[in-house]
């Protein structure tokens, strides 16, 4: 069993983001951060079901929505890939100062390229998992490539993201455009497992391919036979959290803000 808890700190962008912890019942192993899909809000069923059943076993989990999003301030189209990043690094920092330092960082779509990149500034973090991530952050413009030109010329446009009409500004485009994991992936110099499923139809198990190639060992690869991107389906994010907390265990630890 768990309980949440509702939490918020101040993001990069200097509005208040929202938050919840999922704490253990029990003994805590460790605690751990979530970082979301590019829409997909802290309540979503992966967000959801992945961070609740890691604090059933255990592991304390903290799920915020970005910017915009959920119970978040702001305006999701003021953000980026990169306030995507610096926001995973203060919400780390905001566990840290309550007493629960990040041991493990798990990301899903396009948080799993976030926590790849936030991974480095995030002290005492000891594991990272990815689920279903893009090997480059610029992946998500498949999802309104119709529409870049006119973004470039115009300065936005409001396009369809995941049946939702979201306004997706120059500087977004810009920013992805620019980010570069490669060298974040083979520095990581942390353990760090790699989850797809082959049949993943949003990003493709390429993406996967290339992160595993691309990272130094200790690296893990589990397919996720069966599962659909979002992991909505029947017990699809409970399997992920249960193979999460067996491979996470040597990794976590349970350290206070001292």
């Amino acid at each position: 069993m768990s309980r949440s808890e509702k939490i918020s700190f101040t993001g990069s962008t200097g509005d208040t983001l929202a938050g919840v912890v999922d704490v253990p019942e029990g003994p805590v192993r460790g605690w751990g951060l979530y970082s979301h899909g590019l829409t997909l809000g802290k309540d979503s069923p992966a967000a959801s079901r992945i961070c609740k059943g890691l604090a059933e076993q255990g592991v304390g989990m903290l799920r915020f929505d970005n910017l915009g999003l959920g119970g978040s301030a702001g305006e999701w189209s003021a953000g980026s890939f990169s306030v995507k990043v610096a926001d995973t690094i203060l919400a780390a920092n905001f566990m840290q100062e309550q007493g629960r330092g990040i041991s493990l960082l798990v990301g899903h779509s396009f948080g799993g390229a976030a926590v790849l990149a936030a991974a480095r500034d995030i002290p005492g973090l000891n594991a990272v998992v990815t689920v279903a991530a893009p090997y480059e952050p610029k992946h998500v413009e498949h999802m309104f490539d119709t529409e870049i030109d006119s973004i470039l010329r115009d300065g936005s446009a409001v396009v369809d993201l995941g049946g939702r009409p979201m306004e997706v500004r120059r500087h977004f485009v810009e920013d992805v455009e620019r980010a570069d994991l490669r060298d974040c992936i083979r520095t990581l110099h942390k353990p760090l497992m790699v989850m797809h499923s082959p049949t993943d139809n949003t990003v493709g198990i390429d993406n996967a391919s290339e992160i595993f190639r691309t990272a130094r060992h200790p690296r893990s690869f589990i397919s996720l036979e069966g599962s659909e991107h979002l992991l909505t389906g029947k017990g699809q994010a409970a399997r992920v959290a249960r193979i999460i907390s067996a491979w996470a265990d040597p990794y976590l630890e349970v350290r206070d803000a001292g």
